[in-house]
Order: C-alpha cells, then structure tokens, then sequence
C-alpha cells in the first residue's frame, strides 16, 4: 500500500506545566525522520481551548468559536496521529480529551496510535483513549508503545530502550499502513 505523503501528526496529550510528554513527543519525533510519511508535532498547549463551548454538536460541522475553526482546521490537515498520553487516575488528561470532543469529521476515516506512561505504563489512560476514538471514527491500531514512569525517565526525560524503539517502529509502520487504506476510505466516501 501506498504510504507516500501521508501527514501523521504527533500530539501532544498533556498541558501540565511540567510534563514528561515533551520528552517522549520528543524521542518519537527523533525516530521519523527516515520514513516516507511527514510527521508534525501538535502541542495541546499550543490549541488552548476552554471546556467545550460550541453550541452546536460537533457532528454538524458549524463550529462557531475561533478557537475551534483554528483546531479543525490543523486535525483536517492529517492522516493519522500518534498520541502521546498520560495516564491521570486510571484515565486520560481531560484536555485530551476535551479536544478529541470538539470536533467530528476531521477526526473520521482516520488512523491513530498510543505512546502512553505513567506509573502503571498508562495503559488504561491508552484504553479510555481507544474508546474515545472509535466514537469518534478512528481506527485505532493494535500496537503501543508503554512507558513506565519507574523504569523508563530519568526524571522527566525519556530513557527508552531496545524493546521501546523496536516496538514505536512496528506501531509506526502499522500505522501508516492503516493511514493510507483509511485514506482510500476517505477517498470512497467522498466519491
């Protein structure tokens, strides 16, 4: 399958003032530099959007908020994404998920993938995610990478090892594959 000029965007799940995710966005945006896809860096920080405040669904399209019109416009901009998630009390930080919320067709017929941590690897912040995102329409790959807060960061930095950079590159490798038949998904529903 054809997996030239997709547009993968990394986001950046967590808007804490200290955050380990800007180390681990980081590493997985040091590993794509020799794949066929571009990779962008979305930073959650960088779209600050209140707790939702449009007054209409999200599946109508009519967003009424400057705030919302700059987001959809940067989620309509790509294929897939890979997530960089926390885990916050067994669940996904509310910006996150917040954000996922405010909008519908620029999330749909798209692919996604999870870099989670935390203390117990956030593993269940990665699945409150993969729920959230087929409501939304997104076809979620199998494979993620897990990072323990204990194990893999030296302080807020990423440590990863062998086995993480085996396992972002065969999640990465699925996702683009899942990127571009969801492209021709796109592409069929459109027609």
């Amino acid at each position: 399958m054809d997996t030239s000029g997709l547009r993968i965007g990394v986001i950046l799940g967590s808007t804490r003032p200290r955050r380990r995710g800007e180390s681990v966005a980081a590493w997985v945006m040091g590993q794509v530099g020799e794949r066929d896809a571009r990779y962008d860096l979305i930073d959650l920080r960088d779209h600050p959007l209140p707790l939702l405040d449009e007054p209409a669904s999200a599946s109508t399209g009519r967003y009424e908020h400057a705030h919302t019109q700059e987001w959809a416009a940067t989620i309509a901009r790509y294929d897939a994404f890979v997530i960089v998630c926390p885990e916050y009390n067994h669940g996904l930080p509310a910006a996150l998920k917040n954000a996922v919320d405010y909008l519908w067709a620029e999330w749909l017929d798209k692919a996604a993938a999870t870099v989670s941590y935390g203390n117990g690897g956030g593993q269940r912040s990665a699945e409150h995610l993969r729920n959230v995102l087929s409501a939304v329409g997104i076809a979620h790959v199998r494979p993620q990478v897990t990072l323990y807060n204990r194990d893999d960061f030296d302080g807020y930095t990423v440590t990863p090892n062998e086995h993480h950079l085996h396992g972002l590159e065969g999640m990465l490798g699925d996702l683009e594959l899942w990127a571009a038949a969801m492209r021709e998904v796109r592409a069929a529903r459109e027609s």
